[in-house]
């Protein structure tokens, strides 16, 4: 059986409440001078990329719904209320929908995308012993499970994002996300010795 390190992957983005504050400044900014907003988009411009990428695996419409993302954003700024968390998690909210609608519009399967290097990170391997099979296996046990099970451990493993985010992210308590979490590890347990700390 191949192992997974879970904790490999947190890739935290924890702010401080310092940096959130600063944060909270420039958007405040933005929102009476919109060129302001360009410190926003060079901060995540990267990061909303590549969590668009994974879920659609097309390079093109991954920098479409991106772009799609940040003028929404942009359009809706007046709108935007602090919560408490970072301005990211209202981004990756919007990337979400603009993802959720483009796949309910198309009616196409919706797919998850792993770099090899993200892979090799996950099952704890170096390059010698590295397979194309674990590499399949992995993938097609993230495209066996429901889109809510892979949004899950993508925010959490992928994005670093706290329970707390994810529950504003994708619109559901902070209980339904944790348990959402144990569900999606105890699916990869049937394939994967599992390496995580809660």
């Amino acid at each position: 059986m191949y192992s997974i390190d879970l904790n490999s992957l947190r890739n935290s983005r924890h702010m401080t409440e310092e940096e959130i504050a600063a944060e909270q400044q420039i958007i405040e900014a933005s929102k009476k001078n919109v060129r302001e907003f360009s410190k926003i988009y060079d901060r995540y411009f990267d990061g909303i990329f590549e969590f668009i990428y994974r879920r659609t695996d097309d390079e093109e419409l991954a920098d479409d719904l991106c772009s799609q993302t940040f003028f929404r954003a942009l359009e809706n700024l007046k709108k935007y209320e602090f919560r408490g968390l970072p301005f990211s998690a209202w981004l990756y909210k919007i990337a979400t929908n603009e993802v959720n609608k483009h796949f309910n519009k198309t009616k196409r399967n919706r797919v998850f995308s792993l770099e090899e290097e993200r892979v090799k990170e996950l099952m704890e391997v170096n390059e010698d012993e590295f397979s194309q099979e674990q590499i399949d296996l992995l993938k097609n046990t993230l495209n066996e499970l429901p889109t809510s099970t892979v949004e899950i451990l993508e925010l959490r493993f992928f994005e670093g994002r706290s329970f707390k985010e994810i529950a504003y992210i994708l619109n559901i308590g902070e209980s339904g996300a944790k348990m959402r979490l144990y569900r999606a590890v105890e699916k990869l347990k049937k394939h994967f010795s599992i390496n995580w700390n809660e």
